[in-house]
């Protein structure tokens, strides 16, 4: 919270060291002409340089109020110019009308001379287009500034979710490459060679389909739903054959959300959770229950396994990269949620926003 406390006040001074910098270096021109060609004197062109330096930066301080509070930052390319060239021009008549007010002042009570108010008010040529020049170039500046910021904060937020996608990778290959994992599906196979050949070469395919899957279905960042149910069958048709009885699967499937994308393994890492901490944990096993439906504009993911959640906070890190994972390719949007639904049953939940242009 400090880190995010001290990079906000960063920007805050670098804005205000910009504003005053840049308008300073403006009103130079202008001061120096006050001072050569209407022999203002010293004290009046400070005075002047000053009032110049001041209008600029509440002009254009306005404008960035608005524009944050309208969260023009946001919006795409084609929707900011919309508002940002009638901005500009309101901006620079502003600026027109300001310093003719200002002229008026130092000539009536400065220079000592009769002034006409409605000619010096009305007074445009060539301030309005030194206003347009100037407004144009601080608001295009501003907004070229934000839209960096903004390409910025993604590529490291593409280069974070890839860097955790890579090691999510990691981490459910060597979940499939453990001892035990091996041990038991190797036994299994090894009591089918002789009993069921046809089983055992079935068995084969399935482990090899798996270890497979975890070196390159990473790869993808984002699978179809129909894609990842095939994943998951995979997985269950070989665990049931070390598990047999003790391990069943049930699902409810919404087939309109099926060519949806997610991301890749998220189904799989909640199954392969659900078995080994609640089917492998129970001597009589239990039924795995899959739901996929769509709620309100999400799509709701719902695995619930027999067992009991003894420390929430000391998940696996398959578990904890699939929520940094869901809050990146998601900017917070999608959530994950592991919970004691009852004392027999653990529920783990995603909610994934539903998106036009991840679906085929």
């Amino acid at each position: 919270m400090n880190l995010h406390l001290n990079k906000n006040l960063s920007k805050i001074h670098l804005y205000w060291k910009c504003q005053l910098v840049g308008w300073s270096m403006v009103s130079i021109y202008w001061a120096y002409t006050v001072y050569t060609r209407d022999n203002y004197g010293f004290f009046y062109t400070f005075l002047n340089y000053v009032s110049d330096i001041a209008i600029g930066i509440f002009l254009t301080h306005m404008y960035r109020v608005y524009a944050l509070k309208a969260e023009w930052s946001k919006l795409p390319i084609k929707q900011l110019l919309i508002r940002v060239i009638p901005s500009i021009l309101f901006l620079a008549a502003l600026f027109v009308f300001i310093n003719n007010l200002k002229w008026i002042v130092f000539r009536t009570f400065f220079v000592i001379k009769n002034v006409d108010f409605l000619e010096s008010i009305m007074y445009w040529d060539p301030i309005l287009l030194t206003g347009l020049r100037l407004m144009s170039i601080w608001v295009l500046a501003y907004h070229l500034y934000h839209y960096y910021q903004k390409e910025v904060v993604t590529a490291k937020e593409n280069a974070q979710l890839s860097l955790i996608a890579k090691q999510a990778q990691l981490d459910n290959l060597s979940a499939q490459l453990n001892p035990h994992f091996l041990f038991n599906s190797l036994n299994s196979i090894k009591s089918l060679v002789i009993e069921n050949p046809d089983t055992a070469r079935r068995a084969i395919d399935l482990l090899s389909d798996l270890l497979r899957s975890s070196l390159y279905e990473k790869d993808k960042g984002l699978i179809t739903i129909k894609e990842e149910l095939s994943l998951v069958e995979d997985y269950i048709e070989l665990e049931k054959m070390r598990f047999e009885e003790r391990l069943q699967l049930e699902t409810q499937i919404d087939d309109n959300l099926v060519n949806y994308k997610i991301p890749t393994l998220s189904i799989q890492l909640l199954v392969e959770n659900a078995i080994k901490h609640g089917i492998d944990s129970s001597v009589k096993g239990g039924i795995i229950s899959l739901m996929i439906k769509k709620q309100k504009d999400f799509i709701e993911i719902i695995v619930k396994n027999p067992g009991t959640i003894y420390d929430k906070k000391n998940a696996g890190l398959g578990l904890k990269n699939l929520q940094k994972r869901l809050t990146i390719q998601y900017k917070n949007e999608a959530t994950f949620s592991l919970t004691q639904t009852n004392t027999e049953e653990v529920e783990a939940k995603i909610l994934i926003p539903i998106i036009v242009d991840e679906v085929i």
